[in-house]
């Protein structure tokens, strides 16, 4: 049985979240013309760096970083679980980053990005890494327990 933990459902912080998340995206196809996939943004940054191609996609990833950090500065930050071993973390990691490259974008280029497009391919890729993770949850959390 699910349930929400009422006490710390904040759905005006999702819905900023969400909006910052959107309003990002939007300038960036619209200044930049690239789509806000992570793993787009880092592998071209790390793969096939090139000079004019660099400084916005080290801005995004600076943002990424600098961003929890400001928060931190003007609030405290929300308490963090992990019911997982630096082992299970590193494997998961791994098999997040290769079904990125194998579905040739992750869940905020794809999801976010390639949705809101309404991009057929996006959709597709949604629905099976929204299945796999439904799935892995479930057996993670039901069956081997």
């Amino acid at each position: 049985m699910m349930t929400i933990d009422w006490l710390h459902f904040t759905p005006a912080s999702a819905l900023a979240g969400g909006a910052l998340i959107g309003l990002a995206a939007a300038l960036l196809i619209l200044l930049e013309g690239r789509i806000a996939g992570i793993s787009g943004i880092i592998g071209g940054l790390l793969h096939s760096p090139s000079r004019g191609d660099s400084a916005w996609r080290l801005a995004f990833a600076l943002g990424l970083v600098a961003a929890p950090l400001l928060y931190r500065v003007l609030a405290a930050l929300p308490e963090s679980r992990i019911d997982a071993g630096w082992g299970t973390l590193v494997v998961a990691g791994a098999l997040v980053g290769f079904g990125s490259r194998l579905g040739s974008g992750c869940t905020s280029g794809h999801g976010v990005c390639g949705l809101s497009r309404l991009s057929p391919r996006s959709l597709v890729a949604t629905l099976v890494f929204m299945s796999a993770g439904f799935a892995t949850v479930f057996v993670c959390r039901h069956l081997f327990v």
